[in-house]
């Protein structure tokens, strides 16, 4: 598959970030592209931040989603509390960041 230069990916890393990948996500949008953000490492705490869930609808149910092996090795449990506005398909591998690599034309670490 192509790069599509009309998808952009956020790729999240630091627990930190949570304004900059919502404002991210919202011009992305707002240019008429589409946002794809995915959350692994210590990021995954930020599916707690009361702003996750309309980020999630923001970007839609199969372009979200947080890594399942940091969410575990973070203390929380993977298949019995999927975060507000996820489904538990979004809780993905990093199969899911390699498909962005793929997919988005335009890439950004956070």
């Amino acid at each position: 598959m192509a790069a599509d230069p009309n998808k952009l990916a956020i790729f999240v890393t630091s627990p930190q970030n949570m304004a900059h990948v919502v404002g991210l996500a919202e011009a992305t949008v707002r240019a008429g592209k589409k946002p794809m953000v995915f959350f692994t490492y210590k990021s995954i705490h930020m599916t707690k931040d009361a702003r996750f869930p309309a980020l999630a609808k923001l970007c839609g149910e199969a372009d979200i989603a947080i890594c399942a092996d940091s969410y575990t090795c973070e203390g929380y449990d993977s298949a019995n509390d999927i975060p507000e506005g996820l489904v538990g398909s979004q809780m993905r591998t990093q199969a899911f960041h390699g498909a962005l690599l793929d997919e988005c034309g335009k890439y950004i670490v956070l």
